[in-house]
């Protein structure tokens, strides 16, 4: 049950028009009146007789029997109240006790003898319904609403427990403010996918991801093309900025601009100064400058980079003290959104998707303190600084290794935040995880395909050792990992590995022992990313030459006896001889 409290409104008569309004909009069908204050007010949808205009002046009644001076400017009421996805359709009947229950909860009419403002509840859909409401009470007064979304919020929660609904996740005021209804549909008239806000909060996602200097953020706003108005104190001091599309237009044919805490919380001017003020921290100028000169790396050097930082951040989310921790999973929405803004086509859709959503789990009542996350924040700047990516060789195969890295911080923060009761960023975090599987699965599958056909061609001799080594090295796995397709991409990169002059045995260990793996869908694939990422081996082998040197090595310190076949150890083989 998902209540959703829009900003107060002057209008009674616009809102009912497009509350009944059947033209322009196919989800509204069979409008209707369903509760009201009264339970007798004229229903336009089905009486005949009754007109938007009979319904408007019932309720604004109260307010134009005030003298003008004393009428509230923003008089009008709007809730709606959706049912959760997957929950079954109410009846009518169910819906008005929910209106009533909501009216009673947010102070609009709070019963028991207590005078309420007038109000009525129509559905034009099967699954919400609309609440209407005039901000005067019978007798004059403003009625007591204060925090009225977060009242409906807990009252559907325990509508949803005697109903047996859904249960959604309860809020804790961090979240992002949700687009109006006004906006979504005017995001509908003009053909958007999204509305202005949610693509204006993205897009300064993006431009912060990384950035060190307000003259850095606002130059990548203006080359992302938004229109910008900066805030500025008579001291000259910058106080905060605006942002609109240019194609978002008001009444006028202006544009409208959004503050950006109005776009999320985090993305206020004082917030975002926050993230470079603490990169500045404790780093020694040379250092300083040494990161001015560089230029940017290759997208794949990018990758790989943040494949290292990331696999650092999660042992910090699991371990750390709560404000390093909030730090590194604000972070790791930075890198999501930099990863997100320069990968490649296959990949996008997702990343973009994982970022979105992660956007929910990156704030908390936990405050993040700046300056811990700093690798992370490199990282995310890396990325942008290296342009696109391209979706194969060395540039797609690193991806498949960053995103591999990046589901396991994504999915250290949910467990984080529901240790911490933080019902949804936990929610939130778990769907970003879901979307970087999709994404990782589209970007891996050509980097390990060639690994896997490497697996296959080396020599069974090669193969069996592999095996001797993967059982004494993680026995605990070892007959899991055999069991999988990856299995031959991992015995590649162990061959990979010894032809390097890496003990692929302790590597091996190594690898599976610092992080969990019971998350992972195929443990081999995890660890065949660990292991060229630890080993510093090419994160593509397309163009490697076959592992002679390890084939060699296998020949002359390999077994005694004759092989078996891959996985499997004929009675009184001798493998004591293995070579690590």
């Amino acid at each position: 049950m998902i209540p959703s409290v829009n900003p107060s409104g002057s209008d009674t008569r616009g809102l009912l028009y497009y509350l009944y309004e059947t033209g322009k909009y196919e989800d509204h069908t069979d409008p209707h009146l369903v509760a009201s204050f009264d339970g007798m007010s004229p229903d336009p949808g089905r009486d005949p007789n009754a007109t938007l205009k009979d319904l408007q002046q019932l309720l604004d009644q109260p307010v134009m029997a005030l003298a003008k001076h004393a009428r509230p400017a923003k008089h009008v009421w709007h809730t709606s109240v959706r049912a959760g996805p997957g929950d079954r359709i109410l009846s009518d009947e169910e819906w008005v006790g929910i209106a009533r229950r909501i009216v009673a909860a947010t102070g609009i009419d709070p019963g028991d003898g207590q005078p309420g403002c007038r109000w009525a509840a129509v559905r034009h859909a099967d699954d919400h319904i609309h609440i209407v409401a005039t901000l005067v009470t019978e007798d004059g007064h403003r009625p007591d609403d204060f925090r009225s979304g977060a009242r409906a919020q807990a009252e559907a929660r325990l509508i949803e427990k005697e109903l047996v609904l859904r249960q959604v996740a309860p809020g804790d005021g961090t979240a992002a403010q949700r687009p109006t209804s006004a906006e979504r549909h005017k995001a509908e008239r003009q053909g958007r996918e999204r509305t202005a806000r949610e693509e204006l909060r993205e897009a300064v996602r993006r431009a912060v991801a990384g950035a060190r200097s307000d003259e850095e953020f606002f130059d990548r706003l203006a080359a992302a093309g938004l229109l910008i108005r900066k805030r500025v104190a008579p001291s000259g001091d910058l106080l905060g900025y605006k942002v609109a599309l240019p194609d978002d237009l008001n009444k006028d044919g202006e544009p409208v601009f959004y503050p950006g805490v109005r776009l999320a919380p985090d993305l206020s001017l004082p917030r975002i100064r926050e993230r470079w003020a603490g990169d500045a921290q404790d780093v020694p100028a040379a250092r300083r400058e040494d990161a001015i000169r560089t230029g940017p790396g290759s997208p794949a050097a990018a990758r790989r980079g943040t494949a290292s930082a990331v696999w650092q951040a999660v042992l910090v989310v699991e371990h750390g003290e709560d404000a390093v921790a909030a730090a590194h999973i604000a972070a790791a929405g930075e890198v999501l959104d930099a990863l997100a803004k320069t990968s490649a086509a296959h990949t996008r859709r997702e990343l973009r998707d994982a970022a979105t959503a992660f956007e929910r789990a990156s704030r908390s009542h936990v405050r993040a303190v700046r300056g811990h996350d700093r690798a992370l924040r490199q990282a995310a700047r890396d990325l942008v600084q290296s342009g696109p990516a391209l979706g194969r060789g060395e540039d797609g195969a690193t991806t498949a290794m960053a995103i591999d890295m990046l589901f396991f911080l994504i999915t250290a923060a949910a467990h984080w935040h529901a240790r911490k009761g933080h019902a949804q960023q936990a929610e939130a975090a778990t769907r970003a995880a879901a979307h970087l599987r999709t994404a990782y699965q589209a970007a891996a599958a050509q980097p390990l395909g060639v690994l896997h056909q490497r697996g296959r061609r080396l020599s069974r001799p090669m193969l069996q050792r592999q095996t001797v080594l993967l059982r004494e090295a993680l026995p605990e796995l070892a007959e899991q990992i055999l069991a999988e397709p990856g299995w031959y991409a991992l015995a590649a990169t162990i061959a990979e590995a010894e032809a390097a002059g890496h003990d692929a045995a302790v590597l091996l260990s190594d690898v599976a022992g610092r992080r969990e793996l019971g998350t992972a869908d195929s443990v081999s694939d995890v660890l065949v990313w660990r292991m060229r990422r630890t080993a510093d081996l090419p994160a593509d082998a397309s163009h490697l030459p076959e592992t002679s040197t390890a084939r060699r090595r296998s020949a002359t310190r390999g077994t005694t006896t004759r092989p078996s076949a891959p996985g499997r150890q004929r009675s009184g083989e001798d493998t004591s001889r293995k070579t690590l």
